[in-house]
């Protein structure tokens, strides 16, 4: 684990922020910090393109004193309007390299310690995928659960464009990623708070307000709907829902920070592209 020097500053969130929209492309141009000690935790789907990627970490790396990323499903596509082509295990750990010329902190690193208003506090960002097991209602297996959504016409386009190579399909990189995250998590300081940062929600709760259930098998895993617990988490951070607000289960507060397209944010009230303050608390507590 890495730590700060401790002081002033802010700890906030951001997700989901599609930068191949150029509207979206301006929120970014537009974001700044609060003090040169500000953090800023990116719950992946920057960009489809690595170039896109590259553009939005080095940007954001400049003005924050330190960038979190974790990748998204969008990150993960071998899309075809990118010249990129690596895919799976291969186009992540691109990625991470990306990541690390830059200067930014990715779930292979060591976490670091957040010493600031709030603190301390440990910041793990996660790479865990999905394993079809929030299933729609009636159905029982993965087959049953994509016929429904096929049946919809609601399906993801991760089932085109996200490859798992090497491994044999999604949910079994999945597993890999949680028996891996898992180890790291359990070897965090005993009494040391977490927040975690992963792209989807670690239970399932966050999902039920989707407009279209059946897309939730795209959204996380029952492995992990205990961490919040196992772990002691004081906050997780997730986005990939594009329905940002705060929830709390359990206890422990679950956030979701995403931008979305622009055709969701023009129809809310909060001006688009708005950092969310994750430390210190904008309640006032700890």
């Amino acid at each position: 684990m890495t730590s700060t020097a401790g002081g002033a500053g802010h700890l906030w969130a951001i997700s989901d922020l599609h930068i191949g929209y150029p509207e979206n492309r301006a929120l970014v141009e537009g974001m700044r910090p609060d003090s040169d000690e500000d953090w800023l935790l990116v719950a992946g789907d920057v960009a489809e393109t690595v170039a896109d990627v590259r553009w939005a970490l080095h940007t954001l790396a400049q003005r924050f004193r330190r960038v979190v990323w974790v990748p998204g499903n969008h990150e993960l596509w071998t899309h075809p309007s990118d010249p990129v082509t690596l895919r799976g295990v291969a186009r992540y750990r691109h990625l991470v390299d990306l990541c690390r010329e830059l200067g930014v902190t990715t779930p292979e690193d060591p976490y670091p310690v957040w010493d600031g208003p709030g603190g301390p506090v440990a910041v793990a960002p996660l790479f865990l995928l999905y394993d079809y097991s929030f299933l729609p209602p009636g159905c029982t297996t993965k087959e049953e659960g994509l016929a429904y959504a096929h049946g919809t016409g609601v399906v993801c386009t991760d089932e085109y464009l996200l490859h798992p190579d090497p491994y044999p399909s999604r949910e079994a990189w999945c597993r890999a990623r949680i028996a891996e995250t898992e180890r790291r998590l359990a070897e965090l300081p005993a009494g040391l708070p977490a927040i975690l940062v992963n792209h989807y929600p670690l239970d399932r709760h966050p999902t039920d307000v989707l407009r279209y259930p059946e897309f939730a098998m795209w959204c996380g895993t029952r492995l992990t709907a205990d961490w919040h617990r196992r772990f002691r988490v004081d906050t997780m951070v997730y986005g990939h829902l594009h329905i940002p607000r705060t929830t709390w289960h359990e206890g422990v507060r679950f956030e979701e920070v995403s931008v979305g397209y622009p055709r969701e944010w023009r129809t809310r009230r909060q001006p688009p592209g708005r950092l969310r303050r994750i430390r210190p608390r904008e309640d006032g507590t700890r």
